[in-house]
C-alpha cells in the first residue's frame, strides 16, 4: 500500500505540472505551398523536440511557461528561428516556410531520414499516428537506403537485418517461410501497403521504399495474425518533381537484373511513378534456372488540399525450376552430398503469378482528425509440376511426381479514423476502424501417370551412387486434370483502441478488437464426372481480443513499457472423430526499454516476452484404426506452446556516413502440459524450425565531402542462426504397453555468413559490389526432412546505376 501511494503522489505531480504548462503546434511548408514532412523542430537551449508528421504538422507539450525560440532545420536548407511566448494552459500556433521546394526537398530528403532512428522513423504498420517510442511494442524499420547497399535481391536478404526474424525453410524453393518469436508468418502476416498478400511469391525489393515489422501481438489491428510479428511492405510513393533511376545488376551464376524507376507530375495534382525490372539467372545448384518480371505503376492524385487519393498496382511473373535440395536418408540424417547436387529432372517448372491492386484515400479533417481508407484486390496463380519430397529409404530414392495448381482471389477493405482531443488534463490518441475481407482459393487436382514402380512414381535413383541406375530425363505427362475444390473464407473485424497522454512522461494505450470469421463449406467439382460435393461443414469462429499497455519516459529519450494482449487463431482440419478443431488462444507478455543515444543518432531496445498458445495442433501420427496417418487435414489438440526470449536492437546513424544495425535474440519455443497418451507430444520438447540464438550485424561508412575519397562507401554484414531441429516433433507411442517417444527430430547445426561491400558515387553515377557468404559456410533451410537446401556459396554482386 506504500508503494502504491507514492506511485499515486507521483502521478498527481505530474498531472498538476502538466496541466500548468502550454503547448506550441503549427505546420512547415516547402516555398511552393506543399507540406514538409519529417523536418525537425526543436526549442533552442531546451531538450524539447520534434519531427514534422507528413502533412508538415508538428506539436511541442507541457512546454512551460516563457519566451523560448522556436528552430526549424532541415539537410540542405536555411535553418530558420523564431521566438514565441507561451503562456500557462495556452496553445501557440506557429507555421513556417522553408525556402526549398518540394522538388529541391526531395533531393535531400534521403540524408535528412537516415538521421533518424528506429525510435524516431514514421511507421505506418500501427496506424497511430504517433512515434515509435511512445508505443509499448517493439518495431523494426529498414529503409531503401539499406535495400540499397546491400544490394537486397530476396526478402530473407532483408530479415538478416531484423533481429528475431529469421528464414525457417526454404520449401522447394518456391517460397520463402519465416518465423519470429517462434511463430510461422504465413500469408496471414505478410501485408504489402498495409492490405495482405500471398507469400507463396517472393517478393520484388527493387520497388520498395521500406520494411516495417510490428514484433509481438498485431492481432487487435489485423484480426487473426499469428503473434510472432507481422511484415509489411511499402512500395515506393509517386512524387510532385521529376527524377529516377535506371540501374544493371549482375552476379554469379548468371544474375543479370535490369531495372528503371521514373517518377514525376502529371499536373499540379497529379504524380506518377513507375518502376520495374526483369531478372534471369541460373543457380549454384545443377539444372536450376529462375526468370522474372516485375512492373509497378501509381498515381497520386490530390483531390483537394486535405485529400489525397493513392492508387497503385504491381505484376509479378516468376518461372523457376522447384528445387527440393538434397533430402533425407532414413529420415535420420541429412544426405552429405555436394552443394550442387540435384536430384530433380530437367523439365520440371513452377510458374507463379500475383497481381496486386489498391486504392487509399486520406482525408484530414483538421489538423487532430483524419480518415484513412484501403479497398484491394489480389490475385495468385501457381502451376506446378515436380519431382519432390527427397526421402531415401537406405539410399533407394523413389523418385514421386507432384502435380498441382492454386487460383486465389483475394478482396480487401478497411476504414480507420484517428484523431486526438482532450478530456481535461488527459490527452487522447484515438483508433477506431473496421476490416473486412475474402478469399477465394481454388486448388487443382491432377492424376498422375501410372509406372512400374507404382502409381506417380518416376522413376528410383541412388542418391549417393548416380551411376547405379539410368535415370529418366524425359516429361512425364500422364498429369489429367481431375477437380478443383473452392474454399471460400471471410473475415470481419472492428476495434478501437486509445493511446492516453497523462503527462509528458506516461502513456497508456488501451483496446479493443471484434473478430469474425467464417470458413464456409470447401466445394469440390470433379470435371470427370459434373459431381459437386462439400467436402466439410461450414465454419463459425469468433473471439474478442483486448490489448493494454503503458509507457513511462523518465527522460525524453528513453522509454520503458509493458503490454498484455490476447489473441486467437483459427485451427483448420478435424480430430480423430472428424470434428472440427477449436480455435488457439494465445496470451503475450511484453516488457522493454527504449533509448536514443547520441542525440536521437542511435536506438537501443531491449525487449522480453512471453506468449503462450493453449492449443497446439499437431497432425495424427496414425488414423482411428492404428494405420499410419498420411491426410494432413486430421489433427489434435495435443496441449500448449510456450514461447519466451529476449531481443537487443541496436540501429541508426551515431555519426556522419556511419550506418549501424544489430541485434541479438534469444527463444525458447517448447510443448507444455500435454496428456500421457498415445499420439500425445512430449512435454518439454522444443518445436521444430526454431532455433534458441540469432544474431546480425551490418555497418556502412560513406567517406564525407572533406576526404579525398568522397564517394566511397565500405560496409560489412554478419548473420547468425543457431542450431535448431527438423522433421517433426517426437510423439508417444506404445512399445511393449509402454508409452515411448518416437525419433523423428534431425538436428541441424547452426551457421554464420560474412558479407563486404564496397561502392563509389560521382555525381549521378553509383557502383556498389558485394562478396556474399566470403567463407563458403556449407549449410541448410530444412522444411520438415524432405526439402533440404543448401546455402549460397560464396558469390558476387555488382550493381551499377545512374539517377536523373
Amino acid at each position: 500500500m506504500k508503494n502504491l501511494y507514492m506511485i499515486l503522489c507521483l502521478v498527481l505531480l505530474n498531472l498538476a505540472a502538466f496541466a500548468q504548462n502550454g503547448v506550441i503546434k503549427g505546420k512547415v511548408k516547402t516555398a511552393d505551398g506543399e507540406p514538409a514532412s519529417f523536418v525537425t523542430v526543436g526549442l533552442k537551449d531546451t531538450r524539447k523536440g520534434a519531427i514534422t508528421n507528413e502533412d508538415g504538422t508538428f506539436q511541442l507539450k507541457n512546454v512551460k511557461p516563457g519566451i523560448y525560440t522556436v528552430v526549424i532545420s532541415f539537410t540542405g536548407t536555411q535553418t530558420i528561428h523564431r521566438e514565441v511566448t507561451v503562456a500557462a494552459d495556452q496553445t501557440v500556433d506557429v507555421n513556417f516556410a522553408l525556402e526549398a521546394t518540394s522538388s529541391q526537398l526531395n533531393e535531400v530528403v534521403v540524408d535528412g531520414t537516415r538521421t533518424r532512428t528506429i525510435n524516431k522513423k514514421p511507421v505506418t504498420i500501427g496506424k497511430l499516428p504517433v512515434p515509435v517510442m511512445d508505443l509499448p511494442q517493439s518495431v523494426a524499420i529498414i529503409g531503401h537506403e539499406v535495400l540499397e547497399d546491400q544490394q537486397a535481391q530476396r526478402m530473407s536478404d532483408v530479415v538478416k537485418n531484423i533481429n528475431g526474424v529469421y528464414m525457417a525453410s526454404q520449401r522447394a524453393g518456391t517460397q520463402e517461410t519465416f518465423n519470429a518469436r517462434g511463430y510461422g508468418f504465413s500469408s496471414t502476416n505478410m501485408f504489402k501497403n498495409g492490405t495482405r498478400v500471398n507469400s507463396g511469391a517472393m517478393p520484388e525489393m527493387s520497388s520498395l521504399e521500406r520494411v516495417e515489422v510490428l514484433k509481438g501481438s498485431a492481432a487487435i489491428l489485423y484480426g487473426n495474425v499469428a503473434p510472432g510479428a507481422i511484415l509489411n511492405m511499402v512500395t515506393k510513393q509517386p512524387k510532385f518533381n521529376f527524377g529516377g533511376e535506371v540501374s544493371l545488376r549482375a552476379g554469379s551464376y548468371g544474375l543479370l537484373k535490369p531495372a528503371f524507376d521514373v517518377y514525376g507530375p502529371l499536373s499540379s495534382k497529379v504524380a506518377y511513378r513507375v518502376n520495374g525490372t526483369f531478372e534471369t539467372a541460373d543457380s549454384y545448384r545443377d539444372q536450376v534456372h529462375s526468370k522474372r518480371y516485375y512492373v509497378n505503376p501509381s498515381l497520386l492524385f490530390k483531390l483537394s488540399d486535405r485529400t489525397d487519393l493513392l492508387v497503385q498496382a504491381d505484376y509479378l511473373k516468376h518461372d523457376f525450376t522447384p528445387d527440393f535440395g538434397i533430402g533425407t536418408n532414413n529420415d535420420s540424417y541429412i544426405n552429405d552430398v555436394p552443394r550442387n547436387t540435384f536430384f530433380g529432372a530437367p523439365w520440371q517448372y513452377a510458374h507463379t503469378q500475383q497481381t496486386n491492386t489498391s486504392a487509399n484515400i486520406r482525408h484530414r479533417f483538421n489538423s487532430n482528425w483524419s480518415f484513412n481508407g484501403i479497398i484491394s484486390y489480389s490475385k495468385y496463380q501457381r502451376d506446378y509440376y515436380s519431382i519432390e519430397r527427397i526421402q531415401a529409404k537406405d539410399s533407394l530414392f523413389k523418385r514421386p511426381l507432384g502435380r498441382n495448381a492454386t487460383n486465389e482471389d483475394y478482396y480487401s477493405a478497411q476504414a480507420d479514423l484517428t484523431g486526438k482531443f482532450r478530456t481535461g488534463i488527459l490527452e487522447h490518441t484515438v483508433l477506431a476502424g473496421v476490416d473486412a475481407d475474402r478469399y477465394l482459393t481454388g486448388t487443382y487436382g491432377y492424376t498422375l501417370p501410372n509406372t512400374t514402380l507404382g502409381k506417380g512414381i518416376y522413376d528410383q535413383i541412388n542418391v549417393f551412387d548416380p551411376n547405379r541406375y539410368v535415370r529418366r530425363t524425359d516429361f512425364p505427362g500422364g498429369d489429367t486434370l481431375q477437380a478443383v475444390t473452392n474454399a471460400p473464407i471471410n473475415r470481419f473485424g472492428a476495434y478501437v483502441q486509445d493511446l492516453i497522454s497523462i503527462s509528458e512522461k506516461l502513456k497508456v494505450l488501451a483496446g479493443v478488437r471484434f473478430s469474425y470469421l467464417q470458413t464456409e463449406s470447401p466445394v469440390s467439382y470433379d470435371f470427370r464426372t459434373g459431381a459437386r460435393k462439400e467436402t466439410a461443414a461450414a465454419k463459425y469462429d469468433h473471439a474478442f481480443s483486448p490489448r493494454v499497455g503503458i509507457v513511462y519516459k523518465p527522460l525524453p529519450s528513453t522509454a520503458v513499457f509493458a503490454s498484455y494482449s490476447n489473441s486467437f487463431t483459427p485451427n483448420s482440419g478435424f480430430d480423430i472423430d472428424t470434428v472440427t478443431l477449436k480455435p488457439s488462444i494465445i496470451q503475450q507478455y511484453e516488457v522493454g526499454v527504449k533509448n536514443d543515444f547520441f542525440n536521437g543518432g542511435l536506438s537501443a531496445n531491449v525487449t522480453l516476452y512471453r506468449i503462450r498458445n493453449n492449443n497446439y495442433a499437431q497432425t495424427l501420427a496414425f488414423t482411428k484404426d492404428g494405420k499410419p496417418n498420411s491426410n494432413t487435414q486430421f489433427k489434435s489438440l495435443l496441449g500448449e506452446t510456450l514461447s519466451q526470449g529476449v531481443e537487443v536492437d541496436l540501429a541508426g546513424h551515431p555519426l556522419p556516413g556511419l550506418d549501424v544495425i544489430a541485434g541479438y535474440s534469444y527463444n525458447s519455443m517448447t510443448i507444455e502440459n500435454t496428456p500421457a497418451q498415445v499420439n500425445s507430444s512430449v512435454a518439454g520438447e522444443r518445436l521444430v524450425g526454431n532455433p534458441n540464438h540469432t544474431a546480425n550485424a551490418s555497418i556502412f561508412y560513406t567517406f564525407q565531402e572533406k576526404t579525398k575519397v568522397k564517394g566511397l562507401k565500405i560496409g560489412a554484414g554478419f548473420y547468425y542462426i543457431g542450431q535448431r531441429y527438423a522433421g517433426w516433433n517426437n510423439t508417444l507411442v506404445l512399445v511393449d504397453k509402454v508409452l515411448t517417444p518416437t525419433n523423428r527430430l534431425i538436428s541441424v547445426p547452426g551457421f554464420s555468413t560474412i558479407d563486404v561491400s564496397a561502392g563509389y558515387s560521382l555525381k549521378r553515377f553509383s557502383l556498389m559490389a558485394k562478396v556474399s557468404n566470403i567463407t563458403n559456410t556449407y549449410n541448410y533451410y530444412v522444411h520438415e526432412n524432405y526439402s533440404i537446401n543448401p546455402i549460397p556459396p560464396t558469390q558476387f554482386t555488382g550493381t551499377v546505376s545512374y539517377k536523373f
